[in-house]
């Protein structure tokens, strides 16, 4: 099939909208028509090679769009099915058969390597392949090939254009509160970094029912937003003692949970110091290999925990619909979030993104 995709040439080098060939489906795969493919921060790091994925390839991982043909054994979903495309995992290994995909044991082969797990790569063009099946998907372009492991059916009623963030950077701040963190009813939560992963943190902590939810971030305007979508308290980082402020707002406490999204050292030990004893800190935030950061253990022996989080701990087949449900309720309104982009303006939304003036771009297909 002749598709028009972003190529990824080099490191730090701009997307360009170039032909290519994409297989037909192999068995268990399935290809979409992009109609929506949100710009993630991992995909501008790997563009930039913070990760070893292999160039030239075809970035985007947070896909949406309506099934087009489905390779041999396919039974989950068929032609003209509306679906997002989230990450892929290999559903055998002992994280996966645990529920727990996101951890699966070949995450970066199934996800980083630009290829099948065969080492194969489903895209071509005349000077030679082009690495694909970037997160399960390559969505930056007018046609994916994905596996029906990585599909989620989402019902046709709700705005398709919108979703594919549900796919990854929604999915893991939201599921890092609702699925990671679990916060009960009536505790105190902290954000740092109100970009769309933080922002829909904060939705989710409104979802959970906590009634101190702060977000911290160095954009007021953010801040302005995070208050929109359900905090209940804003703090600039650049204002003062951040950590101080935080025990202030909890009676000397400290809070229960904190959320770090920034993948900044210092501000990961912010979140850490500013946990109550038994407190703990979710770290979303992806920094680049080998980053390292400085903790006191004195202050994690009175039972602070830290913990990793990928993709919001999500079963996306099950969660994934219920953050549908939630937005057709008014209740996860992520959509405040989002900036539409043409496709052909693949730069401009990435250059935005990166500046912070949109928070979730994503591309539309005409």
């Amino acid at each position: 099939m002749r598709i028009t995709a972003a190529v990824t040439e080099s490191k730090g080098a701009p997307f360009a909208l170039v032909p290519l060939e994409l297989d037909d489906p192999r068995p268990g795969e399935v290809v979409v028509r992009m109609v929506g493919s949100g710009v993630c921060h991992t995909d501008l790091i790997v563009r930039d090679q913070w990760y070893p994925v292999p160039l030239p390839a075809v970035l985007g991982h947070e896909g949406s769009g309506v099934v087009e043909a489905v390779g041999d054994g396919v039974t989950y979903v068929a032609p003209g099915d509306h679906v997002v495309l989230t990450f892929n995992s290999c559903g055998d290994c002992r994280m996966c058969v645990q529920g727990r995909p996101s951890y699966c044991d070949q995450f970066f082969a199934y996800n980083f390597a630009g290829s099948r797990p065969d080492a194969s790569t489903p895209l071509h063009r005349e000077s030679g392949d082009v690495h694909g099946v970037f997160f399960g998907q390559s969505a930056f372009a007018t046609h994916a090939l994905a596996t029906e492991r990585n599909v989620v059916k989402v019902d046709p009623a709700v705005p398709l254009e919108l979703l594919g963030p549900l796919g990854c950077g929604i999915q893991t701040g939201a599921g890092g509160v609702l699925n990671s963190l679990k916060p009960p009813a009536g505790s105190t939560i902290a954000i740092f970094g109100a970009g769309s992963v933080g922002l829909s943190a904060v939705m989710a902590a409104v979802v959970a029912g906590c009634t101190t939810i702060v977000a911290v971030d160095l954009n007021e305007q953010r801040l302005e937003l995070a208050k929109e979508v359900g905090a209940t308290h804003v703090v600039n980082g650049a204002a003062g003692d951040t950590v101080a402020t935080l025990r202030d707002l909890t009676g000397g406490l400290g809070v229960d949970y904190t959320v770090e999204t920034t993948a900044v050292p210092a501000v990961l030990r912010q979140a850490v110091d500013a946990l109550n004893q038994g407190g703990t800190c979710g770290l979303i935030g992806a920094a680049a290999l080998g980053t390292e950061a400085s903790l006191d253990m004195s202050s994690l022996l009175f039972g602070r925990s830290v913990r990793g989080i990928v993709e919001g701990d999500s079963v996306p087949r099950l969660f994934i619909p219920k953050l549908v449900d939630l937005f057709r309720q008014g209740r996860f309104p992520f959509d405040k979030l989002v900036k539409s982009y043409a496709f052909e303006d693949i730069n401009q939304a990435a250059e935005d993104s990166e500046k912070g003036t949109t928070l979730k771009p994503v591309l539309t297909f005409a």
